[in-house]
This record gives structure tokens, C-alpha cells and sequence, in this order.
């Protein structure tokens, strides 16, 4: 065959993607993390937003796009150390927001996927918010990347550190140029990195409180500020993708999009119940695109569940490296990304902090237990409290993605074999958490609306 025939061949897609997805399995593949903060599961175009993402929607029908992934956490610190360590975030001291004065971090006995890769051979940079330790032993430089360009905590913490690797650049940077800061920190890295396989982890810092977003977006979005900076972030995913194409590592980069939780004060949960903080859906299913040419197959939408937990086990596997030495709770869906097959889990816990509230199985989620609220029960002596449903609340997330319609009654095995999978996870956690569990479980009471008397608990 001459070479015009052959780019012919290859140009109808035939012969050139089982060329080149021979040639990308016989390489190690470079990794991209896109991260936004607070972005809603209804704030991009290609999960029914008003929010114009191009760039985000292309890279869903070029690859594949998830209706039901889960980050680990529905705030910010816990659901970045589920992501980059595949392990629940109060395994390792992470379970709530750490603040600027805080001494703790990622332990050093946890393995990131910065350090996996390194591991493996490759070059990785951090670009934006980190927020998992502010103190030199705890920022990127010294959890696996070897480059980091970002603000340390969230945009509302004060003061704004702009960081280059563990240098202080500015004590209290401005905003609305961050974006395209980050934007030309990570493809300068691409342009770099490219003769050798990299990592780029790259949080965004909006669209978090306070918004920001450059004079070429503002009033772009026509839905105020908050759209003006998912606009933004579009932009910088293009010239990420632009940057692929440029220097020809379209086919040997896996390329993934999601959110560390759901909406806060702004933002769109779509159809979910439930914002950041909560354990309903809204507060913790997120969008996830994966793209990688001639490896995940275009075009495709998939109900099938994964969260951020499968991001580090997925990643090593492709990558050849060796996994860490804890165990691991997320799993390799690598076959469900390239092939639609079927992935095993036990089990997805929803925590907030040490507090066990809901588990999903398949299709189902159950609800065990609820923070009171004032807007459903009195204030009980002590504060807020974590209480066990009166009933166990049971979900189809499939067509009920609402949770609106407690199908426990109709379901009692599934009921029952839920709770099964919770006694046999929770031992396996460090003893707060099922020190919490079995408190949460001797409390005889549930609070009525109307502040009737108590009642005793038929679960406990």
C-alpha cells in the first residue's frame, strides 16, 4: 500500500485506529485530571445546562460520558484525597474541609496517584486548588508531583497564596485572571512533558465562591457570573484538547473531566435531590467524561456506576505501575470505560465525615441515617445530631434518580442485603467511624416534624 493510500485507509478510521490503538497499547499512556470546584450535575451543556460548554460536549461525544458517578465526599478536602488515593477519605484523617492553619495532610503512609506514577516512570505536575495541606510536607511537591503552579485551599480562605512548587508567588491573588493562569501553566507543562509520559492533575478553582472569571468571558454566559466562569473552564479544556492535537498525543492520552462535589449556593444539581453537604445525589453525583482516542469508543453514555475512588486503581493498571500498599476501595473500570462490560463492587458508602448515612448497591441506594434538621425536627440537647431513620429509606437510582419514592417495603431483601454489606465494610474502617456507626445506632429516638415525643427505633 503507498502512503496515499494508506492515509486514505487511515482517514476513513479502518485501518488507522487499529493502527494507532496498537501502537497506544504498547505505550504507557499520559493521564490529564480535570477537576472542577462546586461545579452541579446540570452545569454543562451535555447534561442539559444552558451553560454553553463546546469543548466539554465534544469531549463527551468523543469519548464517553457518565450519568451516575459519585465523587467520595459531597465537600471539598475529603473528596480530593478519595480521588487521588482510591481509599475513603476518613481512612486516612481527611474527613473534613482543612483550613489554612490546619497541620494536617495526605499521611505520608498514603500512596497518591502522583506517586504511583513517578513510580512508573512518568512526569507530574499539579495546576490549581489543592487544598489537602497547606505545609510544605504536605503540598504537592511532596505528594508526588513534581511541579505544582496553584492556590493551596479554597479561593474564600484567606490569605490567597499563588504558589509556584512550595515558593509563594503572591499573597493575595487576583481571580479573575486564574483560569487562563492555569490554562497556560498546564499546556506549557504538556508542551514540555511530551517526549516522555506524563500526569497532569488539574483542579480548578472555580466555580467556587467567590466567582471570578476574565473581561473575554464576563456577561458571556448571559446567566451571571457563575456561567461566565463554567465558559471559562470550557475554554481551558479546548486548549488542552488543542494542545493534544498540536503535538499528536491525541491517541496516546486519556483525558478525564469531573467535579469534586455538587452546587453550593449557585449551580444546577439537574433532576438530583440535594446540594453540596448533603448525601443525597445532588450533594455527591457529579459529571465524569472520559476521552481517549481510539481506546474508549465515542459517542456513548453509559448508567452504569463508578466514582472517584476507581480513578487510581484504573489509572495503574494502564499505566503498568505498581499500586500502593494500602488497600484500595475504588476498583479498575477500565472495562466499563472501553468495552461496556460489567465492573464488580461490593459496595459505595456515603459519609459525611465519620457518620455512615447511606450505601449503594447496583441500582439501589439505602438512607440508614440523617443529620436532624430543624426544617423536620426540634433542636435535640447536644446539637446536631446523626440519627437512624426510623425505617431504612430504599432508592431505585435508575428510575428514581429523584429519590423520591422509598421502595423499602416492596424490597425487603434487597433492604436486608445492604445492611449486610454495611456490617461487613465498617469494621474494616479505623474505629471512629464505627464507634460513630454503633452511636448512631443506640439512639432509641426519631424526631417527628410536628415535635411529637419520641418514639422507639425499630433499627437500632
Amino acid at each position: 500500500m503507498n502512503r496515499r493510500a494508506f492515509l486514505e485507509v487511515a482517514a476513513s478510521g479502518v485501518l488507522g485506529g487499529a493502527w494507532y490503538q496498537a501502537r497506544a497499547q504498547s505505550q504507557k499512556p499520559n493521564v490529564i485530571f480535570i477537576l472542577a470546584d462546586d461545579l452541579g450535575y446540570g452545569d454543562l451543556g451535555c447534561y442539559s445546562s444552558r451553560i454553553p460548554t463546546p469543548n466539554l460536549d465534544r469531549m463527551a461525544s468523543e469519548g464517553i460520558r457518565f450519568e451516575q458517578f459519585c465523587s467520595t465526599s459531597s465537600v471539598c478536602t475529603p473528596s480530593r484525597a478519595g480521588l487521588l488515593t482510591g481509599r475513603y477519605p476518613n481512612r486516612i484523617g481527611l474527613e473534613g474541609i482543612l483550613f489554612p492553619d490546619d497541620d494536617r495532610g495526605i499521611p505520608a503512609s498514603e500512596t497518591t496517584i502522583g506517586q504511583m506514577l513517578k513510580g512508573a516512570g512518568y512526569q507530574t505536575m499539579c495546576v490549581g486548588k489543592w487544598h489537602l495541606g497547606s505545609r510544605p510536607e504536605y503540598l504537592p511537591t511532596n505528594r508526588g508531583f513534581d511541579e505544582y503552579f496553584g492556590i493551596p485551599y479554597s479561593n474564600d480562605m484567606t490569605p490567597r497564596l499563588l504558589m509556584r512548587n512550595t515558593e509563594i508567588l503572591e499573597q493575595n491573588c487576583r481571580l479573575d485572571t486564574l483560569t487562563q493562569r492555569y490554562t497556560e501553566e498546564a499546556v506549557g507543562f504538556i508542551k514540555r512533558a511530551k517526549d516522555r509520559p506524563f500526569f497532569l492533575y488539574f483542579p480548578h478553582t472555580f466555580p467556587h465562591i467567590p466567582l471570578a472569571a476574565s473581561s473575554r468571558f464576563r456577561k458571556k454566559s448571559k446567566v451571571g457570573l457563575y456561567g461566565d466562569s463554567i465558559m471559562e473552564m470550557d475554554w481551558s479544556v479546548g486548549e488542552v484538547l488543542k494542545t493534544l492535537a498540536e503535538n499528536n498525543l491525541d491517541e496516546n492520552t486519556l483525558i478525564m473531566f469531573s467535579s469534586d462535589n455538587g452546587p453550593w449556593y449557585q449551580g444546577s444539581p439537574g433532576e438530583l435531590r440535594g446540594r453540596k453537604g448533603d448525601t443525597w445525589e445532588g450533594g455527591m453525583r457529579v459529571p465524569f467524561i472520559a476521552r481517549w482516542k481510539y481506546r474508549i469508543p465515542g459517542g456513548r453514555v453509559t448508567s452504569a456506576f463508578a466514582s472517584t475512588l476507581d480513578i487510581l486503581p484504573t489509572v495503574g493498571r494502564l499505566a503498568g505501575a505498581q499500586l500502593p500498599a494500602q488497600p484500595l476501595d475504588g476498583v479498575d473500570i477500565w472495562p466499563l470505560l472501553s468495552n461496556d462490560e460489567h465492573v464488580h463492587r461490593d459496595v459505595f458508602l456515603y459519609f459525611d465525615g465519620f457518620d455512615l448515612q447511606c450505601a449503594r448497591v447496583d441500582r439501589w441506594k439505602l438512607h440508614v441515617a440523617r443529620y436532624n434538621s430543624r426544617s423536620w425536627s426540634p433542636e435535640p440537647v447536644g446539637g446536631r445530631l446523626n440519627l437512624p431513620l426510623w425505617q431504612p429509606e430504599l432508592y431505585d437510582l435508575v428510575e428514581d434518580p429523584e429519590e423520591t419514592a422509598d421502595v423499602s417495603e416492596d424490597n425487603p431483601g434487597i433492604v436486608k442485603e445492604i445492611l449486610g454489606h454495611i456490617e461487613r465494610a465498617l469494621p474494616t474502617f479505623p474505629g471512629r467511624v464505627l464507634a460513630q456507626w454503633q452511636d448512631t445506632m443506640r439512639r432509641k429516638v426519631h424526631y417527628h416534624p410536628a415535635g411529637a415525643l419520641p418514639v422507639e427505633n425499630k433499627t437500632s
